[in-house]
């Protein structure tokens, strides 16, 4: 006799429209994405602390961006804010989304989580504000960071969501709870998608137009203070 356990979830989702049921997925799971909104956000602060307290440790991170062609890349792109845009967005799906988070998740229960934790903290240390033009920078990017760490918060919840209906899939199988939680790890990407997006943007063109001018009229003022 065929598992009837999952048949109210899939007759709500069906009275309920596409747009609306990301939210409901988080309301469902409230719990556990406040949770993953606080590891979030907390690694990366916890790395900019670090950054902050052992400089040199932020010197190597940067270091490591200009051998591997990133700074040099930024340097090219900033001036020209759309394909910054597109070339932030295409890094951040595939580098850090889908790499990062989504495929571990797919072999592994939860290791996108893992992953995503180191990536933080290392982030975290790579962003401190060290010195006076990199807290000027700060400024802007703060909103960067805001939004698009809560993207992969969405990705998170839905990797973690994923992983417990893959380990523990109830009264279905666990080929089930997988199919399941890929369903859920869907919903919760397009809200994902649409963060990155704004977050793409807003880094691109707060990099180009607002930075210079803020640290030019920060720093100056405050050597005339």
């Amino acid at each position: 006799m065929p598992s009837t356990t999952h048949e109210p979830e899939q007759l709500i989702s069906h009275r309920i429209p596409l747009r609306r049921r990301p939210f409901h997925l988080i309301r469902e799971n409230l719990r556990p994405y406040l949770i993953i909104n606080a590891g979030a956000y907390g690694l990366t602060l916890v790395g900019l602390v670090v950054g902050m307290l052992f400089p040199e440790l932020n010197e190597t991170q940067a270091a490591a961006l200009v051998d591997d062609g990133t700074a040099g890349l930024v340097t090219e792109l900033v001036h020209t804010p759309p394909l910054f845009a597109l070339v932030i967005l295409a890094v951040n799906v595939f580098r850090l989304s889908l790499l990062t988070i989504v495929v571990p998740s797919l072999v592994v229960p939860f290791a996108g989580l893992a992953f995503f934790a180191y990536w933080a903290v290392e982030t975290g240390i790579t962003l401190a504000p060290v010195t006076p033009q990199a807290a000027v920078a700060m400024i802007p990017h703060s909103l960067t960071i805001i939004i698009e760490l809560q993207a992969y918060v969405l990705l998170l919840l839905g990797s973690f969501l994923l992983g417990r209906a893959w380990v523990a899939p109830g009264a279905t199988t666990r080929r089930q709870g997988y199919a399941r939680g890929l369903r859920h790890l869907g919903l919760l990407a397009l809200p994902a998608l649409a963060l990155l997006v704004v977050g793409a943007i807003w880094e691109a063109y707060s990099l180009r137009y607002l930075v210079h001018p803020l640290s030019q009229w920060l720093l100056q003022s405050a050597q005339f203070s």
